[in-house]
């Protein structure tokens, strides 16, 4: 999430406009808005030798026995320098490790195999800043996809993509205050289709909003793009120093509202506690929602310095509390044996 993606000078200014808009108009509570495009890297890297075999079977990996122990961390998928040291504190492997791309950037090949190579999904979530979704849903951008998806499709490994996460929401241009729910599933199917046209079948979709609580009024079943576009209900939420701090309060409302259109698995694609004396009963009251839920897969643990200081490993008891947590044999799994 860090800035360090090689971005076409168009994006380059939609993206700086959209986060002078951001730090004006400020974010929503329960959320951490925009760490733009630290993943992939410009069109350079889009094109790959064809995969030997087919697409990797993701099948075996949309609901495995076990709890997905995901992570966003700093410089990721260009360098996992950080992964080693957040590994050796928490005490487990993840095998899931989320980074983020501006929609025009090319799709990170050798990044996506570095990851897989450390024992995790590459989890890519891509921010359609400019175009309009209007655009994309038009075909302006096809080329562009297709190329993506052709990319996605020759490293034969499993990638998680989430198209223009939090779309719920009002931070981010591809948001409710900008993009009609018709517009966002016009511009989702697009895409979904262009990559299966192109034989990207390994794709994990994840369709992520954030939790309700900050936009009650805004109904999530219009913005769905259909149970044959998603794979998972990617939830954002966080536990933030203001606003709802349980499980009950933070994810249940939304997890309700879903189960009234669709029956996908749920998984927690963005979450952190802010540093307070609270930090470690957040801690309890995470993990223990998710151990609880048969239908939430696992979670990513957002350990970046954004806003605030969401990384674990500042605060030495609830650290100590979440890798004595993470060392229930529910939490983590070999995803080459899932």
């Amino acid at each position: 999430m860090t800035p360090t993606t090689i971005v076409p000078p168009a994006l380059r200014l939609g993206a700086v406009l959209s986060v002078l808009a951001l730090v004006l108009t400020g974010c929503a509570l329960n959320t951490e808005p925009d760490l733009t495009g630290s993943g992939a890297q410009d069109s350079g890297v889009v094109s790959a030798p064809n995969s030997t075999g087919g697409p990797y079977d993701v099948s075996a990996l949309l609901h495995p026995a076990h709890k997905y122990v995901g992570a966003a961390l700093p410089g990721v998928p260009q360098s996992l320098d950080a992964l080693g040291p957040y590994e050796q504190q928490i005490g487990k492997k993840p095998n899931i490790l989320e980074y983020y791309a501006s929609f025009g950037d090319g799709f990170d090949i050798s990044g996506a195999r570095r990851i897989f190579a450390s024992g995790a999904i590459p989890y890519m979530a891509w921010e359609p800043y400019t175009p309009s979704l209007t655009a994309i849903a038009s075909g302006s951008s096809d080329a562009y996809i297709t190329s993506v998806a052709k990319a996605v499709a020759s490293v034969d490994l499993p990638v998680a993509i989430s198209f223009g996460h939090e779309f719920n929401g009002n931070w981010y241009p591809w948001g409710r205050q900008a993009t009609t729910p018709a517009q966002f599933v016009a511009a989702w199917r697009h895409i979904h289709d262009l990559f299966k046209a192109a034989g990207a079948t390994n794709v994990i979709w994840v369709w992520s909003p954030n939790i309700i609580n900050p936009a009650r009024s805004t109904r999530l079943q219009p913005y769905y793009p259909g149970d044959a576009y998603v794979d998972w209900i990617g939830v954002v939420g966080y536990y933030a120093l203001y606003g709802e701090h349980t499980w009950n309060t933070l994810f249940e409302p939304t997890m309700r509202e879903v189960r009234g259109f669709t029956k996908k698995p749920f998984f927690i694609s963005e979450t952190a506690s802010q540093r307070s004396p609270r930090r470690q009963a957040d801690i309890d009251d995470l993990m223990s929602g998710i151990e609880t839920h048969p239908d939430v897969l696992g979670f990513v643990w957002f350990d970046i310095v954004k806003r605030a200081d969401w990384r674990i490993e500042t605060t030495p008891g609830p650290l100590a509390d979440y890798r004595q947590r993470l060392s229930n044999p529910a939490f983590g799994f070999d995803i080459r044996n899932p």
